[in-house]
């Protein structure tokens, strides 16, 4: 199984907080990340997305369908997140669009076994893989780290 974490790029402030909206700059952070990802993204990838509006705007940059899940939405656990996503049994590769502190939190589980409040930056992407080793065993890899800081217009 492949598990793609994508906080939402940078949104505005505002109330209520599920209606907040991405600024021209996240607008530009999501584009960047969906350029790198779409020619990368395993064909028939699962993508779930929280319900708030600045996730739904990050995951339409990718032109891809979708699933809303509400599992997955601000404040849930990291426990949450890996359900939602069907960690690490699923088949196939599921990207989730979510969001701080929450993807940090998943992150630091699965590569320390802990929970710590790791820091994923906005519209970037973390990329796991969890692969079958010796004796059946499995093993974590952390394939990817990409954050629109990184990214130019031509890197696609």
């Amino acid at each position: 199984m492949e598990l793609i974490l994508w906080r939402h790029a940078e949104a505005e402030d505002g109330i209520p907080d599920s209606a907040r909206e991405l600024t021209d700059k996240g607008r530009e952070q999501a584009d960047l990340v969906a350029a790198w990802l779409k020619p990368r993204l395993p064909k028939n990838t699962r993508i779930i997305v929280s319900p708030t509006q600045r996730t739904q705007q990050t995951a339409s940059a990718l032109e891809k369908d979708f699933e809303t899940v509400r599992e997955i939405g601000p404040g849930v656990s990291p426990k949450a997140v890996l359900k939602a996503a069907g960690w690490p049994d699923a088949k196939g590769a599921v990207l989730v669009v979510g969001h701080q502190p929450t993807l940090g939190e998943v992150a630091a589980l699965l590569m320390s076994g802990d929970s710590a409040q790791w820091t994923i930056r906005k519209g970037a992407i973390w990329w796991f893989a969890q692969k079958k080793g010796n004796h059946n065993l499995g093993e974590l890899l952390l394939q990817a780290v990409v954050s629109p800081d990184t990214l130019q217009a031509g890197d696609r």
